[in-house]
């Protein structure tokens, strides 16, 4: 017997053995050609961002929902409709700091004769002269503007000419706020550079302690923040071409800079575990992306597959935030793959230059802190398992009480204007104003108007939860009836979703039922609960196809069927332990205040979703990363227990380093004022922390401990039919624990156990 470890190993010679792989050529070659692959990401990243800065285009929350009842009602107000319904409507708020509004009648006046005068302004309507529009105490009005579109949109500079037109109102003493769409195109500008330093900080931190260099600690950072540039870019210029959502340019910087830093760093890891054994670091380099590099390219394929599948949801919307996610992810995959071993081939063996302290390496024998670990949960496997499913099922139970909702303008903070306009109309009129729905019926070409409009006023006013309803008014050809209805509650109650379906439903059925006339609701509110309602319906469609198409990849890769089904029921668990976390901070107000929202807030309607697709994808990577090396392991001894542990010690370090980070760039969004935002950073954060502990470091290797042989099994006929994608590379160089040790890692009725 002898204590040195098993070394499975490639002859050490400068060129490569025959019949490797086209990543092992390609890694070899970046690092031999260093100067040439680093000038050509030079002239992409300098090309892509000057087309930005030129050509770029912006980013718009659009809910639209073709073919639904909502949509319909819409289209009907724009092909019908007079100038009072056409078009997006947007508020100004005005109010009297003291007395009454109407003392200041000539600068309402002059004010609302301004704002019609402004390019694309369609119409404006004069408080005072409108009905409803004066709070009962005379202090606040609403000045209702239609655009030609929606103002949230325009350029920034649009602003100068409604302040321009407002400016007699504020020198009169009149505080005026801009609420709606108007209010968005108000709003500071979204600036994620702060959330972006912390994490490029925290990462700085985390790769000094790991790694022990600065030489070694820059590349990842290098790598991730080019493929971040050019990907940020890239979106930017698809943003002149596609609508993508205001919150698609910080998940692309969280994706891009997450993943971007974890690929480069396996590569990096392994490259360093090889410089060991290899004279020539471009051959180290090569052999590095033969086994790390397939692994980031199936954990990237995940990801993507992931967020594609975003779009078998049917709402673009959706679909397009995650193309956003998906492009920065594939450029830092792409990054990874070539400007990393570049960066190696100029440092070569000067990887480790610059120390703060002595390298440390992936552990070689059983001794080390990760083996030991490992032999502690080979022990008791059942225990483990039982009680690593028990946390993620207590953090799980919040997710039971999830109400989706669209996080409105009350939840911003009161700095900004569409916030004080939102409260100084709950204030001034009643909390349901700030979610009014627009009822629209198509009359009949027999209907009579006039004989109609009564009855519908009365039908409406008598439904429970409504506040007001307007008299119903004719378009000018005498196609529509429209009216206003005001509900009891505000737009993020579940009171007011209620109301909008009892409507739907009944009301307009009712009312309408022998006139021939069919009845729609619509507008800003209605648009956003019918959204929520689609994404409701659509989410198991996602999860199904999400789910199917990562466990064909990871059967394909890893050649088992208990591995592929583990890592997909696993990652459910943990995605709905997230899901708990996020109810509890937002919805339930658990430490929001921590978080910067002062109150409980639905879970925005597309949060889950989104979540879903990132946080499974993001599972994967860590599933990947560490099977790889497990099968890699198992490929050489046949010997699962032993694989288990040796599998786990060699990813331990990196896979921790890699989770801090990406859980410190998720976090870092924190500070973001969007509490859309904030939901997402909060929950992605936290999946990853939980991948990264609970799932890692105790699910996964007690249920392959349990399992065994079956781990690695796969009926014969299905192995035919799947094409064949080694991660692993073909020749690679794995250092196993000591024979003698064995007994160390895994007890010895478990190692009997397995034999069987």
């Amino acid at each position: 017997m002898t204590d040195a470890p098993q070394t499975i190993q490639e002859p050490d010679h400068r060129e490569a053995p025959s019949g490797v792989g086209r990543l092992h050529r390609l890694g070899r070659w970046c690092a031999r050609r260093p100067w040439w692959v680093i000038a050509a990401w030079l002239l992409v990243l300098l090309t892509a961002l000057g087309a930005d800065r030129a050509w770029g285009g912006t980013y718009d929350d659009d809910f639209a929902l073709p073919g639904t009842s909502v949509q319909t009602g819409a289209d009907l107000l724009d092909a019908h409709g007079s100038d009072q319904v056409r078009g997006t409507a947007s508020q100004i708020v005005l109010h009297a700091g003291t007395g009454s509004l109407d003392a200041h009648r000539d600068a309402v006046g002059t004010a609302v004769t301004e704002l019609k005068e402004l390019p694309e302004v369609v119409s404006v309507a004069d408080p005072l002269s409108t009905p409803g529009a004066v709070s009962a105490d005379g202090t606040t009005g609403i000045v209702t503007v239609r655009f030609t579109e929606n103002p949230a949109r325009f350029e920034t500079s649009y602003l100068h000419g409604v302040d321009d037109a407002v400016h007699g109102l504020r020198a009169d003493g009149v505080d005026v706020e801009y609420g709606g769409p108007l209010g968005q195109l108000a709003r500071p500008k979204a600036e994620d550079r702060l959330s972006e330093v912390i994490g490029l900080a925290t990462a700085v931190v985390v790769l000094l302690a790991g790694f022990g260099s600065l030489a070694a600690a820059g590349l990842p950072l290098l790598t991730a923040v080019v493929g971040l540039l050019a990907g940020m870019a890239l979106l930017g210029l698809l943003a002149a071409t596609f609508t993508f959502g205001n919150a698609a340019p910080t998940l692309a910087t969280m994706m891009g800079l997450g993943v971007g830093i974890d690929y480069a760093l396996f590569l990096i890891t392994r490259h360093r575990r090889l410089l060991r054994d290899v004279d020539d670091p471009a051959e180290a380099a090569g052999r590095a992306m033969a086994t790390s590099g397939r692994a980031v390219i199936v954990a990237a394929a995940t990801v993507a597959l992931a967020l594609g599948g975003l779009y078998a949801s049917g709402v673009t919307f959706i679909g397009t935030l995650g193309v956003a996610a998906g492009l920065t992810v594939l450029v830092a995959a792409a990054a990874a793959l070539t400007l990393a071993p570049a960066l190696l081939g100029v440092t070569g063996r000067r990887i480790d230059r610059w120390r703060v302290r002595p390298p440390a390496d992936e552990p070689n024998g059983t001794a080390d802190t990760w083996h030991a670990w490992a032999a502690t949960v080979g022990r008791r496997p059942w225990l483990f398992l039982a009680v690593g499913t028990l946390v993620l099922a207590v953090l799980a139970i919040p997710a039971a009480a999830m109400r989706l909702g669209h996080v409105d303008s009350g939840a911003n903070p009161t700095d900004y204007t569409d916030r004080r306009a939102y409260d100084l109309i709950a204030d001034g009129f009643g909390p349901g104003t700030n979610g009014q729905f627009t009822i629209v019926a198509h009359l009949d070409t027999d209907t009579d108007p006039a004989a109609l409009s009564a009855p519908l006023h009365d039908a409406l006013a008598a439904t429970p939860g409504v506040a007001h309803v307007t008299t119903p008014v004719t378009s000018k050809d005498g196609a529509l009836l429209i009216a206003t209805v005001t509900p009891d509650t505000g737009p993020q109650e579940e009171a007011t979703s209620d109301l909008m379906h009892r409507l739907e439903n009944d009301t307009l059925p009712d009312a309408l039922s022998d006139s021939g006339a069919r009845g729609y609701v619509t507008g800003v509110t209605a648009a956003q609960l019918a959204f929520r309602d689609v994404v409701v319906d659509r989410l198991p469609v996602i999860v199904t196809v999400v789910v199917a198409a990562s466990f064909l990849l990871l059967l394909t890769v890893f050649r088992s069927l208990l591995v592929a089904l583990k890592a997909a029921l696993l990652n459910l668990l943990s995605i709905a332990a997230a899901y708990g976390v996020v109810v509890a901070v937002f919805q339930w107000g658990w430490g929001g205040g921590l978080f910067g929202v002062e109150e409980p807030v639905p879970v925005e309607s597309y949060v889950p979703m989104m979540m879903f697709a990132i946080v499974f994808g993001l599972s994967m990577d860590y599933e990947v990363f560490l099977l790889s090396r497990i099968r890699e392991a198992w490929l050489h001894t046949k010997d699962n227990h032993l694989s288990v542990a040796t599998g786990l010690a060699g990813t331990a370090r990196v896979i921790t380093c890699a989770a801090l980070i990406m859980t410190s760039v998720f976090l870092a969004f924190l500070l973001s004022s969007n509490v859309v935002i904030k939901m997402l950073a909060l929950g992605l954060g936290v999946s990853v922390v939980i991948d990264a502990t609970v799932v890692r470091l105790i699910l996964v290797p007690s249920t392959m401990y349990l399992l065994g042989r079956a781990n690695w099994w796969l009926p014969r006929w299905l192995d035919r039919l799947l094409p064949h994608l080694d991660p692993e590379g073909p020749t690679p160089t794995v250092t196993l624990p000591p024979r003698m040790d064995v007994d160390a890692v895994v007890p010895a009725q478990a190692a009997s156990r397995d034999s069987r």
